[in-house]
């Protein structure tokens, strides 16, 4: 899915710099299955092009993505080409849900696979990730979307993602219920106010990132 929206506000009429992003959905379930984590992905990626930001979502198990920890596992591996995408992007957004308290699997396999990045560098000794920035969404009808988030942020802060404040949105349902976050007639006020403020703070980090990288070693 392609987002190119200009819902704009008075009061981000006009963004200094745009940005891209992309939004990795991991989900078990492939297309065309329905998925909470697809759907708070989307809805991230229309409250980032608010700030200026135009991107694309892409549902990992889709695509024949290899395990391993390399940059290219060989024999029709797709992740390259989504390796491409996220070092072209100022942002990286990973959606995930809950499993037995975890990131899903496939979340861990995307984890796996951008730990090769710390073997690449720029001409100045920089990896490629320094100076783009990461937001998580959660989404899960259980208990554990904090644990999940700090897994996460740890992981990517090595792998050398930047977070800026509020960097994860969430949803989780009432325990031991089956009620899912695309089932609801509407999203939660709290749900998506969050997603504003980790759109609008991502969006700002990942401008003033781009304008000043950091320094080299």
């Amino acid at each position: 899915m392609e987002t190119n929206q200009t819902h704009a506000t008075h009061a981000q009429a006009s963004p200094e710099v745009p940005l891209r992003a992309v939004a990795l959905v991991c989900t078990l379930s492939p297309s065309p299955a329905r998925s909470s984590s697809q759907l708070l992905a989307e809805q991230t990626m229309a409250a980032l092009a608010d700030h200026g930001v135009s991107g694309k979502v892409i549902r990992v198990v889709d695509h024949d993505v290899k395990p391993g920890v390399g940059v290219d596992m060989g024999d029709g591996d797709a992740w390259p080409g989504i390796r491409d995408t996220i070092l072209g992007a100022d942002i990286l957004v990973i959606s995930t849900p809950i499993w037995l308290g975890h990131p899903s699997s496939v979340a861990q396999k995307v984890m796996e696979r951008l730990d090769a990045e710390l073997s690449e560098s720029d001409d100045e000794g920089r990896p490629l990730t320094y100076g783009k920035v990461a937001a998580v969404c959660v989404v899960g009808n259980e208990d554990g979307a904090h644990k999940v988030s700090a897994d996460m942020f740890q992981g990517l802060n090595d792998l050398g993602f930047s977070l800026a404040p509020g960097a994860v949105t969430y949803w989780v349902g009432e325990a031991m219920q089956g009620t899912d976050y695309h089932d609801l007639d509407s999203t939660p006020k709290s749900t998506a106010e969050t997603t504003a403020t980790l759109a609008a703070h991502t969006s700002h980090l990942a401008r003033r990132l781009k304008a000043a990288p950091y320094p080299a070693p």
